[in-house]
Protein backbone atom coordinates (compact mmCIF):
# COMPACT_ATOMS: atom_id res chain seq x y z
CA UNK A 1 0.00 0.00 0.00
CA UNK A 2 1.50 3.43 -1.16
CA UNK A 3 2.40 5.92 1.70
CA UNK A 4 0.40 8.13 1.34
CA UNK A 5 -2.78 5.95 2.38
CA UNK A 6 -4.13 4.62 5.23
CA UNK A 7 -2.23 1.44 6.33
CA UNK A 8 -3.72 -1.18 8.03
CA UNK A 9 -1.89 0.07 11.34
CA UNK A 10 -4.18 3.36 11.17
CA UNK A 11 -1.03 5.56 10.32
CA UNK A 12 -2.45 8.73 8.11
CA UNK A 13 -0.68 10.96 6.54
CA UNK A 14 -1.45 14.38 4.30
CA UNK A 15 -0.89 14.83 1.12
CA UNK A 16 1.12 18.30 -0.35
CA UNK A 17 0.93 19.24 -3.99
CA UNK A 18 4.55 21.29 -3.65
CA UNK A 19 6.24 18.79 -2.25
CA UNK A 20 5.09 16.07 -4.60
CA UNK A 21 5.40 18.27 -7.44
CA UNK A 22 9.03 18.85 -6.30
CA UNK A 23 9.63 15.32 -7.37
CA UNK A 24 8.40 15.60 -11.02
CA UNK A 25 10.83 16.80 -12.81
CA UNK A 26 9.66 15.70 -16.32
CA UNK A 27 6.36 17.73 -18.57
CA UNK A 28 3.10 16.17 -19.72
CA UNK A 29 3.90 12.64 -17.68
CA UNK A 30 1.26 12.90 -14.88
CA UNK A 31 2.10 10.98 -11.51
CA UNK A 32 -0.56 9.32 -9.74
CA UNK A 33 -0.72 10.86 -5.66
CA UNK A 34 -4.07 9.36 -4.48
CA UNK A 35 -6.90 7.27 -5.56
CA UNK A 36 -10.57 7.88 -4.57
CA UNK A 37 -12.74 4.28 -5.96
CA UNK A 38 -12.03 4.10 -9.41
CA UNK A 39 -10.52 7.65 -9.69
CA UNK A 40 -7.12 8.73 -9.88
CA UNK A 41 -5.39 12.05 -8.85
CA UNK A 42 -2.66 13.35 -11.08
CA UNK A 43 0.10 15.78 -11.05
CA UNK A 44 1.52 17.19 -13.89
CA UNK A 45 3.73 20.00 -14.81
CA UNK A 46 3.15 21.34 -18.69
CA UNK A 47 3.94 23.75 -20.91
CA UNK A 48 3.72 24.61 -24.49
CA UNK A 49 0.82 22.57 -26.82
CA UNK A 50 -0.04 19.33 -26.46
CA UNK A 51 -2.55 17.53 -29.00
CA UNK A 52 -6.34 17.56 -30.07
CA UNK A 53 -7.85 14.59 -28.44
CA UNK A 54 -11.06 12.93 -26.31
CA UNK A 55 -11.76 10.69 -23.44
CA UNK A 56 -15.12 8.89 -25.00
CA UNK A 57 -15.98 7.26 -21.46
CA UNK A 58 -15.34 10.12 -18.99
CA UNK A 59 -15.13 13.50 -18.31
CA UNK A 60 -11.56 14.95 -16.90
CA UNK A 61 -11.24 17.39 -14.72
CA UNK A 62 -8.25 20.08 -14.29
CA UNK A 63 -7.28 22.21 -11.71
CA UNK A 64 -4.61 24.89 -11.80
CA UNK A 65 -2.57 24.73 -8.98
CA UNK A 66 0.09 27.08 -10.54
CA UNK A 67 0.19 29.30 -13.73
CA UNK A 68 -2.61 29.89 -16.69
CA UNK A 69 -3.95 27.21 -18.72
CA UNK A 70 -6.26 27.59 -21.77
CA UNK A 71 -8.05 24.14 -23.04
CA UNK A 72 -8.78 24.80 -26.78
CA UNK A 73 -12.22 23.11 -27.73
CA UNK A 74 -13.17 22.93 -31.67
CA UNK A 75 -15.63 25.60 -31.04
CA UNK A 76 -13.83 27.95 -28.42
CA UNK A 77 -11.39 27.95 -25.35
CA UNK A 78 -11.63 28.61 -21.90
CA UNK A 79 -8.58 29.86 -19.74
CA UNK A 80 -7.75 28.96 -16.10
CA UNK A 81 -5.83 30.65 -13.29
CA UNK A 82 -4.41 29.48 -10.24
CA UNK A 83 -7.27 28.03 -7.73
CA UNK A 84 -9.53 27.44 -10.79
CA UNK A 85 -11.18 24.01 -12.25
CA UNK A 86 -12.74 22.90 -15.25
CA UNK A 87 -14.61 19.38 -16.39
CA UNK A 88 -13.97 18.92 -20.03
CA UNK A 89 -17.21 16.74 -20.55
CA UNK A 90 -16.62 12.91 -22.07
CA UNK A 91 -16.13 12.69 -25.95
CA UNK A 92 -15.48 16.52 -25.97
CA UNK A 93 -12.33 17.02 -28.64
CA UNK A 94 -9.51 19.17 -26.27
CA UNK A 95 -6.20 20.35 -26.41
CA UNK A 96 -4.47 22.00 -23.26
CA UNK A 97 -1.75 24.77 -23.81
CA UNK A 98 0.62 26.57 -21.28
CA UNK A 99 2.45 29.65 -22.97
CA UNK A 100 4.70 28.92 -19.37
CA UNK A 101 4.87 26.12 -16.97
CA UNK A 102 1.74 25.10 -15.25
CA UNK A 103 1.19 22.78 -12.57
CA UNK A 104 -2.16 20.50 -12.38
CA UNK A 105 -4.56 18.23 -10.45
CA UNK A 106 -5.92 16.28 -13.00
CA UNK A 107 -8.74 13.83 -11.84
CA UNK A 108 -9.87 10.66 -13.74
CA UNK A 109 -10.80 7.26 -13.84
CA UNK A 110 -8.15 4.62 -13.23
CA UNK A 111 -6.90 3.67 -16.77
CA UNK A 112 -7.39 6.78 -18.31
CA UNK A 113 -4.85 7.25 -21.72
CA UNK A 114 -3.28 11.38 -21.71
CA UNK A 115 -3.86 11.02 -25.11
CA UNK A 116 -7.20 9.61 -25.54
CA UNK A 117 -6.86 7.25 -28.44
CA UNK A 118 -4.60 9.03 -30.32
CA UNK A 119 -1.61 7.98 -29.15
CA UNK A 120 1.97 9.10 -30.28
CA UNK A 121 5.01 10.24 -28.18
CA UNK A 122 2.82 12.38 -25.87
CA UNK A 123 1.23 9.31 -24.31
CA UNK A 124 2.56 9.07 -20.72
CA UNK A 125 2.47 5.77 -18.80
CA UNK A 126 -0.78 5.44 -16.64
CA UNK A 127 -0.25 4.28 -12.83
CA UNK A 128 3.02 5.83 -12.45
CA UNK A 129 2.63 6.81 -8.97
CA UNK A 130 5.12 9.42 -7.04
Amino acid sequence: MDNDRATATGKYQSLNFAQKLGLIHEQWTPKVIAEMNDYQFKLVRIEGDFIWHSHADTDETFIVLEGQLRIDFRDGQVRLSAGEMFVVPRGVEHKPFAETEVKLLLIEPRGVVNTGGEGGERTAVNDAWI
